[in-house]
């Protein structure tokens, strides 16, 4: 199934939903259309809902920065997977600065750790969302480090290390003890 039979599917399941498709090189393989922010969570139900579609895993969200050079600037990217027909689509949403975006998680619950990377790493809010914290930075840090504005100005030259160096005596020793732990009734 293509991107146009997928969007007149969902233009039909969910009046006034704003589709277009996203022309790109794999877009055979999977499908791709922009989604306005607006209509984001009816056509994710529709597409989890719909009987010939069933897209009920949840695989992937991030997002793009376009700064400075699109506005909106940035793209969020949904990948969802239809495990019954073996197909995969991805939905595009275009997002400004500051612009909350509803979550997903009431539709596909896996979709709370990947929406909380974004947020930490991009600043992209999501509305709705239940535990909406840091995920990979820690909760004192300022900013969002993939935003193209973000300031880098941390200078440090490669550092390499020398490996470890044991006697054959210590590495028998070491290889004993793993042995031991790993055949040890717990």
């Amino acid at each position: 199934m293509d991107a146009q039979a997928i969007i007149d599917q969902l233009v039909a399941l969910v009046p006034g939903a704003e589709l277009s498709p996203c022309p790109g090189a794999d877009a055979a393989e999977t499908p791709a259309f922009w989604v306005s922010a607006a209509h984001l969570v009816p056509i994710c139900l529709a597409l989890r809902d719909a009987p010939g579609l069933e897209f009920h895993a949840f695989s992937n969200v991030t997002a793009v920065d376009h700064h400075p050079r699109r506005t909106p600037r940035f793209d969020l990217v949904y990948h969802v997977v239809s495990p019954h027909r073996r197909a995969r689509v991805r939905l595009k949403v275009q997002l400004g600065l500051d612009q909350p975006i509803a979550t997903v998680t009431p539709v596909w619950a896996g979709a709370g750790w990947c929406e909380r990377e974004v947020y930490d790493l991009f600043g992209i809010v999501f509305d709705g969302h239940e535990d909406l914290r840091r995920l990979m930075m820690t909760e004192d840090w300022e900013g969002h480090p993939l935003r193209k504005d973000y300031p880098v100005q941390v200078r440090k030259d490669a550092q390499t290390y020398m490996p470890l160096q044991v006697t054959a005596e210590e590495f028998r020793a070491n290889m004993e003890r793993d042995r031991y732990s790993r055949t040890r009734p717990k």
